[in-house]
């Protein structure tokens, strides 16, 4: 029999609130979610990836001093620490075993090492906070490193005149970006650095409980957002798109899958059940680009919504972020291997202010299973197998 203080809650935690948070919100049946006071969308529409970074960790928006300060603060921290520079090769060759996010993982911990970071129970606030705006600053340097490295190039130093995404694509490809491809993938990591207590933030903030290091809690997170169900998708949804592949396959495609029930890869959310707000910001941003994709992505959009409709009715069932965000990055020339890397960049962010919150609370989260197995205790067998 289970003991009075255990509670039965849905499969999945679904709609269960473990915790309070002062960094953001989803609001699944209007179709909106913020970060602090200030909606996501907004903020996509109108701040820099840096604002952003700043709100979320110190708390407000920065002024043009403030601004300024912060830029100068964590530029230098972009550069790669010498003790991970020799490794670097060695994990890009293992990336197609164990993909970018366990390579990224390994490489933060290294840096982790060399920084000499130290469990969050035994560090200062002050310091976690210098710890969370290294390991987001280095990350994007990481990534890039660690593709060119894969792809027989060497990796590009950041530099410390241009912004974060516009550095990013430039760490990615050796080029300065055009302004436009460098706004459009900023407002894309902007609209994916939070999304509530979504399977990777709520892992890194469930380490962050036990004490353990901030780059611990951030390769749990990692580890969590390299599953297809959660950040694994942007690359799958344009799969999608490539399977269907003409305008005339649309329908007769949707059709079949819908029937078999198979699940269409950038469409659905645990959470919405509106338009996702970042879907319909991608959309038009791929929109403003335009082009061949961009108009059969809307029209497979519409024709999977009308045929659910007509298949499934009442069931809601629309675009999520993953969807656009697949067509902008690719217009925007990153590689489709990079889809999930770029998402994570983004999303370390979001978990380093979801770190440092849960470190502030020293109770460890440790919810309870129901056991389903046989009934115990059963004697032992005998003889017992030998070894």
């Amino acid at each position: 029999m289970p003991s009075t203080t255990e509670i039965e809650v849905p499969r999945g935690l679904k709609g269960v609130v473990v915790t309070e948070t002062e960094l953001s919100d989803v609001r699944g049946l209007e179709g909106f979610y913020h970060y602090r006071q200030y909606s996501a969308i907004d903020l996509a529409e109108r701040c820099t990836l840096e604002d952003v970074w700043y709100l979320m960790l110190l708390g407000d928006l920065p002024d043009e001093a403030r601004r300024a300060a912060f830029l100068a603060r964590t530029a230098p921290l972009r550069r790669l620490p010498d003790a991970l520079r020799p490794l670097l090769p060695a994990l890009a060759a293992s990336t197609a075993d164990g993909g970018p996010l366990a390579a990224l993982g390994a490489a933060l911990s290294v840096a982790a090492a060399d920084r000499g970071i130290r469990p969050l129970y035994d560090t200062a606030p002050e310091q976690r906070l210098e710890d969370a705006l290294f390991a987001a600053a280095l990350v994007p340097t990481i990534l890039t490193a660690l593709h060119r490295l894969q792809h027989g190039e060497q990796p590009i130093e950041p530099r410390d005149d241009l912004g974060y995404a516009a550095n990013y694509l430039y760490m990615l490809t050796g080029e300065e970006p055009e302004p436009a491809k460098a706004r459009a993938i900023e407002r894309y990591l902007i609209s994916t650095v939070d999304h509530g207590f979504n399977a990777s933030t709520f892992t890194a903030r469930v380490i962050a409980s036990t004490g353990a290091d901030l780059v611990a809690c951030l390769v749990g997170g990692l580890g969590a957002l390299s599953g297809p169900l959660h950040g694994g998708a942007p690359s799958r949804a344009l799969d999608t798109l490539d399977e269907i592949g003409t305008p005339d396959r649309i329908d007769g495609w949707i059709r079949e899958h819908v029937l078999a029930g198979d699940r269409i890869m950038g469409f659905g959310h645990p959470v919405y059940r509106t338009e996702d707000p970042r879907s319909r910001m991608l959309r038009g941003v791929a929109e403003s680009f335009g082009g061949e994709l961009v108009d059969f992505a809307v029209a497979v959009e519409a024709r999977v919504e009308a045929i659910l409709a007509e298949l499934k009715p009442g069931r809601e069932l629309h675009t999520n972020v993953e969807f656009y965000a697949g067509v902008v990055m690719h217009l925007c020339g990153l590689p489709r291997e990079m889809f999930t890397p770029t998402f994570a960049a983004a999303r370390v962010i979001g978990w380093s202010a979801n770190i440092l919150e849960q470190a502030a609370d020293s109770k460890i989260i440790r919810p309870a299973a129901r056991y389903t197995g046989p009934a115990a205790p059963q004697p032992l067998p005998l003889p017992l197998p030998t070894a």
